[in-house]
């Protein structure tokens, strides 16, 4: 029997990623892209609805909860998660289909596998379908981001009634940026980002998510953070304590390691029972936020926006 025999190659394992056995793969730069037709669009989450246009992000934040997605594509939850992104180049087909069958009216998130104005954004181009999609479903709908691209399409957001964009800033402190957001936008371009969407028109708040506890959670970090998101004309804020789900923890308890080991025990304790924080901690934390938001006229929350109604159902102003 040959070497080339077909008995003996059908035994040989495929060692690709399963992503890559069945994805259009393409290199752009120092990113490479997987790209795949949606298979759902709509993903249920607590209250409401997703829908991601990517999986992985470039912006490389070591606490990303969406990272363990990466290990059922044959990916690792790491630098993977960072540089290897799935596109979904026919989500706002989808998402329409999807809408009409089988979306119950809840709010919809966007972008919650990837920052949707992520790099790749600039390549693909998919949101202004997803926006419009959804506008024409009469949806209310949060886009979630920390990139400036999304101004390319403010005016777009600006026009539908049930859209709003929340900007994380979870601190100012730039040092720690560099550390945990690599990738990221500095806090000062994300601010001037609010400012900017605001004075545009689009309902825009601040999720300042993830505090990081030990990190940014001073009284003196926080107090510094709600004052400048309440500078940039925040719609309102919502604070967020970080979370270490499977795949978030081992790589930002890594990190956390080689860079700050002292503090590895206190995480241990704080982190002890699941991916959520001490309940006592996280209370304290949200609770030293809301009142920094009274002291500085900011809304605690999310952005509200008005009922939107779907494009058919709107009257012609000609």
């Amino acid at each position: 029997m040959g070497w080339d025999s077909p008995a003996l190659l059908a035994e040989v394992p495929d060692p690709r990623p399963r992503i890559e056995r069945t994805a259009v793969t393409r290199v752009h730069g120092a990113l490479t892209c997987y790209e795949v037709r949606a298979r759902t669009a709509l993903e249920a989450v607590a209250g409401g609805w997703a829908v991601s246009p990517y999986r992985g992000c470039a912006q490389a934040c070591r606490y990303c909860s969406a990272r363990r997605g990466h290990r059922y594509l044959g990916l690792d939850a790491g630098a993977d998660f960072d540089s290897r992104i799935v596109v979904r180049t026919d989500v706002a087909r989808r998402l329409r289909g999807e809408l009409a069958r089988r979306w119950d009216g809840a709010p919809v998130a966007v972008g919650l596998a990837g920052d949707c104005y992520q790099g790749a954004e600039e390549i693909y181009r998919l949101m202004p379908g997803v926006v419009a999609a959804l506008g024409e479903a009469g949806a209310v709908f949060t886009v979630h981001t920390k990139s400036p691209l999304v101004l390319r399409d403010a005016e777009l957001l600006a026009a539908v009634p049930g859209a709003s964009v929340v900007v994380s800033v979870a601190f100012v402190d730039d040092q720690v940026r560099r550390a945990v957001e690599p990738g990221a936008p500095s806090a000062q371009k994300r601010l001037e980002l609010v400012a900017e969407l605001a004075g545009r028109g689009v309902v825009c708040g601040v999720a300042m998510a993830p505090v990081l506890p030990l990190l940014t959670d001073s009284p003196d970090q926080l107090a510094a953070t709600v004052r400048r998101i309440a500078a940039a004309g925040a719609a309102g804020v919502e604070p967020r304590v970080l979370r270490l789900p499977p795949g978030a923890r081992e790589w930002y308890l890594s990190w956390l390691g080689e860079r700050h080991p002292g503090l590895v025990a206190r995480y241990e304790e704080l982190y002890g029972a699941g991916p959520d924080a001490e309940a006592g901690y996280a209370e304290r934390v949200t609770g030293e936020v809301a009142a920094l938001a009274a002291r500085y006229g900011l809304v605690w929350g999310p952005p509200r926006v008005g009922p939107a109604v779907p494009a058919a159902r709107q009257l012609s102003l000609i």
